[in-house]
């Protein structure tokens, strides 16, 4: 796929400083850019690479005062980190734009789907499933029983979709991910042995919302797991049966939830953060990596450590802790000094 200096400066209402037919067809960081390569210059530290660059195009800002000869052609834009950023998106429009359905494929006859869909090789649709406008369903992708999947939501290949499990709009599913698997469940009888509650419940995913590769969303026992509009997950998190995770909040990687906890709005949670179940978190929330919350949170808290403290109260402690030996050290000799005496 190739582009020329004047398209991409038609999409990016820039102006061509240069070779407006030169084309390229991949991107590159400026300081590696080659032949045939787009790249940008943002950031004022990298201006010297525009020097050296070997990038057929690279992405300016309009004010952008050329001191040395160059070699790359220019487009000059309000904000250049901005108009890669549209332009990456559109690029990925472009390279997605699959449509149709390929063979084979399973379909119930009870399933239905809306306009300009695609259904790679080997998905399979079970009965009642509903699928909207414009969704792209990637090769090997399973979707059970009474599944509904809103307009524009891409999901990718070999992603498991459970039955009941409701997608909204515009929302992605990674590949890897499983979506609605039976919470963990189980009660001790008389004789110790762990016999399976039923999991009776969906997962709720509204609007907007991105699941990361090798994520695992759990269904509700009763009700619904319900991850609200806009939130974002990365890959490999384990949220567990009837979560509530609040709009906009994201979550980074190998984060574990434990079932029935509460999570507001706008929350930043770190990677390999634990959080116990049954407890509730508010909104604005920030938690730092590896953090463990066993209790209740208040808005706007800030929390670090494991089990977690306030951010501040916690870095406070780890001075004291990184000195404890010297501490220590003082403190017998304060206490030998006493024997002495």
């Amino acid at each position: 796929m190739k582009f020329t200096a004047a398209q991409i400066a038609g999409i990016l209402e820039g102006e061509v400083e240069g070779n407006g037919d030169v084309e390229v067809s991949k991107l590159a960081k400026i300081e590696e850019g080659s032949e045939g390569t787009l790249t940008f210059l943002a950031n004022p530290k990298y201006t010297p690479f525009i020097y050296t660059t070997q990038a057929s195009i690279t992405i300016v800002d309009r004010d952008f005062v050329i001191e040395n000869p160059i070699t790359t052609t220019l487009i000059r834009v309000d904000n250049a980190y901005k108009s890669f950023s549209k332009l990456l998106e559109y690029y990925n429009q472009v390279k997605m734009n699959k449509t149709g359905i390929e063979r084979p494929v399973f379909i119930s006859e009870s399933a239905s789907h809306g306009e300009n869909i695609y259904l790679g090789a080997f998905c399979y649709l079970g009965d009642n499933v509903k699928i909207g406008d414009n969704v792209k369903v990637y090769p090997n992708v399973y979707i059970g029983d009474n599944v509904t999947i809103a307009d524009n939501v891409v999901v990718f290949a070999g992603a498991k979709i459970y039955s009941e499990t409701v997608i909204g709009k515009n929302s992605v599913v990674h590949s890897g991910a499983i979506v609605g698997a039976d919470g963990f469940g189980f009660s001790p009888n008389e004789k110790g042995e762990f016999v399976k509650v039923p999991q009776t419940g969906n997962v709720i995913i509204e609007d907007n919302v991105d699941v990361g590769a090798g994520t695992t969303i759990d269904r509700a026992t009763l009700g619904s797991t319900i991850i609200k509009r806009g939130v974002k997950l990365d890959n490999q998190i384990q949220i567990a049966h009837n979560v509530e995770i609040g709009e906009n909040t994201v979550i980074a990687a190998q984060t574990g939830i434990a079932g029935s906890t509460k999570i507001g709005q706008n929350c930043m949670i770190g990677g390999q953060v634990g959080i116990v179940g049954h407890i509730s978190i508010g909104d604005n929330v920030k938690i730092q990596a590896q953090s463990g919350i066993g209790r209740n949170v208040k808005d706007n808290e800030t929390l670090q450590g494991s089990p977690a403290l306030n951010y501040g109260d916690y870095n406070k402690s780890y001075v004291h802790f990184k000195n404890l030996p010297k501490i220590m050290d003082r403190f017998n000799t304060f206490e030998k000094n006493l024997k002495d005496e």
